[in-house]
């Protein structure tokens, strides 16, 4: 995902606020996430609390919406960034 509402990400979607472990700290994980694992600054609706926040870790300003990687549906981009989690 992108710092631009308009990035082409899946509107409610969450994968990458999912699927990837991030080993940075987030705000109320301190000790970042394991891959699997819901980010506690994912709302309801599957939306990032820290969108255009400067407490937003590096590493989630750096996630693009990518059409290879995101695929067609929620599912297939969960299942697609946990294969690549996999293989790192």
């Amino acid at each position: 995902m992108t710092d631009t509402p308009h990035s082409g990400c899946r509107a409610g979607c969450g994968a990458c606020c999912i699927a990837p472990s991030i080993s940075s700290p987030i705000p109320g994980m301190p000790q970042g996430k394991p891959a699997g694992t819901r980010c506690v600054q994912l709302d309801d609706n599957n939306l990032c609390r820290l969108f255009g926040d400067p407490r937003r870790p590096r590493v989630c300003l750096a996630f693009n919406f990518d059409a290879d990687l995101c695929g067609s549906s929620r599912s297939e981009a969960l299942q697609r960034i946990e294969e690549l989690e996999q293989l790192t």
